[in-house]
């Protein structure tokens, strides 16, 4: 008998405080929270090859104001305006907070609940006789209740309530009040931690995942903000390239007019030179519109703030040149990329989240059985404060039972386990498929950084024979050995050549970038730091 007196004891600050515990296995994990995108001076780290050059360990600094009308940018300050303006960025980053939003809703489901209710009652009759008589009642009912549902499959409740009753039958008001404890425990379906916190933690490897969704988005724009930064340096050589063999086009034509002023040349020379100009300039504007396409690509991605944004003139003040790196066996760059590469993390969450529907609807199987035992005490007086010191007599009301509850071919439950099953499996191989594509693309991206490094030799050899070529022809020219024509072939050949040259600079520079993207160390080697920087286990 005593232990049904658990509602009057110290067990009722019990029941409460585990509930409390049990609550707080579903609190939010502190890892998660990290959803910003800083650059900072590059620090040593354990990701393989960390060979730099002198411009990518560069602390970051944030540009000087400067003329609405001219940009001079660093390599590290447009990743730095990319980073702090891209708008495409700033959409992305909000993936991360509304995702962690749905964190908060499946926590909810463990939270308290704190009810009330307050209601009047009254009735007045008439018996109808010739002598009437009439009969009035009156009653006020008030309820306070908290209840919860623990993690464990848990549903228990607490309320207190108190009537008041009034007729003009009885001479005194009369009071009724009650404490009740209601606990109603699963056993199969629902029962456990396992299936009750599946949801929770599914919310959590939903944000988990934005974070490095956020962090290949950064990833990819740092690499589009180098590629184009160095692209739009291309252009501006090019340009200074075609202006300088316009210029030496238009003094072989000079050349040809007085060699054939002088009886030296046939007008037909005349032709050769003339149209060699014309491609110059032809070239010259192509080169041109490249750049205020390349410009604008740069102006988009670093989003400079100021008024005119478009009309902005960019001055770069890195020019190309070879970075000193030497890299690891393609090996250990592979390493790295099964390590870090943002979409793989991404895919091994979508596994353990798989793992956990296969949970949730494998207990879906079960059939529904809880256990419940409802207790009470009532206490009866005509006043208030009587009717709770009554509940002090030995009088109590307790309920106990068992509820059993299963669909006769559960047919729902039984598709919904098996696509789980296929759709985890399905995952399951497109997380190795999805491995052995990564592979494919570091090693394809080191052959291309060797290719283009090796291509930076050729192309300077190329350039010194094809001037010494164009210097030969020249002086055969002078003194009447060769034609025009093939003076500008010879000049066509070495203005190929010298933006070759330029070009396989750049290319290995590119072939670089994309190599250490595909590698998802990019960021690292930069000095930045983004969310999703751990690993998921692999």
């Amino acid at each position: 008998m005593e232990g049904l007196h658990l509602i009057k004891t110290g067990m009722m600050p019990f029941i409460w405080a585990c509930f409390i515990v049990l609550t707080s296995c579903a609190s939010r994990d502190s890892w998660v929270k990290q959803d910003h995108i800083v650059p900072m001076r590059p620090q040593k780290d354990n990701v393989q090859n960390r060979n730099r050059t002198e411009e990518t360990s560069a602390p970051f600094e944030r540009p000087e104001g400067q003329d609405q009308g001219l940009l001079e940018i660093t390599l590290q300050d447009a990743i730095l305006l990319a980073l702090e303006n891209n708008r495409a960025l700033k959409v992305e980053k909000y993936n991360t907070p509304i995702k962690r939003a749905a964190e908060e809703e499946a926590l909810s489901a463990f939270d308290p609940v704190l009810s009330g209710g307050y209601a009047r009652y009254r009735e007045k009759t008439d018996n109808g006789s010739s002598r009437p008589e009439q009969s009035k009642i009156s009653e006020i009912d008030a309820r306070l209740g908290v209840s919860g549902y623990l993690p464990t499959g848990t549903d228990i409740a607490l309320d207190l309530s108190t009537q008041e009753t009034w007729s003009h039958l009885y001479s005194d008001e009369l009071y009724k009040s009650r404490l009740g404890l209601s606990v109603t425990q699963a056993l199969l379906q629902g029962a456990g931690l396992g299936v009750n916190l599946a949801e929770l933690r599914q919310a959590r490897l939903d944000t988990a995942t934005t974070c490095f969704e956020l962090r290949g988005f950064a990833e990819n724009l740092v690499a589009q903000v180098e590629e184009t930064y160095w692209n739009y340096a291309l252009m501006n050589h090019q340009i200074e390239i075609y202006l300088e063999s316009l210029k030496l086009a238009q003094q072989q034509k000079t050349e040809t007019l007085e060699m054939i002023k002088i009886g030296y040349l046939a007008e037909s020379e005349l032709a050769a030179a003339e149209a060699e100009i014309a491609l110059r300039r032809e070239g010259l504007i192509n080169a041109r519109s490249e750049l205020d396409k390349t410009r604008l690509r740069l102006l988009r991605l670093i989003n400079p703030p100021g008024s005119n944004m478009w009309q902005r003139e960019i001055v770069l003040l890195y020019q190309p040149f070879v970075p000193d790196v030497t890299l690891d066996d393609v090996d250990a760059h592979v390493d790295v990329a099964l390590c870090m590469r943002p979409d793989l993390n991404q895919a091994r969450l979508q596994v353990d989240r798989g793992e956990l529907e296969v949970v949730k609807t494998k207990n879906g199987l079960l059939p529904k059985m809880d256990v419940f035992i409802n207790l009470g005490k009532t206490g009866y007086a005509d006043s208030f404060g009587r009717s709770f010191s009554d509940m002090d007599e030995k009088s109590y009301d307790v309920k106990a039972g068992i509820y059993l509850e299963y669909p006769l071919t559960n047919r729902q439950a039984r598709s919904q386990y098996q696509a789980s099953l296929l759709s985890h499996l399905q995952a399951e191989e497109a997380l190795e498929n999805l491995n052995q594509l990564v592979s494919v693309d570091v090693r394809v991206a080191y052959i291309e950084v060797n290719r283009a490094k090796e291509q930076i030799a050729a192309t300077a050899a190329t350039r010194a024979f094809q001037e010494e070529k164009a210097r030969i022809e020249a002086g055969k020219f002078r003194v009447g050995k060769s034609t025009s024509l093939l003076v500008a072939q010879a000049q066509r050949d070495l203005l190929s050549s010298r933006i070759s040259e330029i070009k396989a600079t750049i290319n290995y520079i590119i072939a670089l970038i994309e190599m250490f993207r595909l590698e998802g160390s990019l960021l690292q080697r930069r000095g930045i730091t983004a969310p999703g920087l751990t690993p998921e286990r692999w």
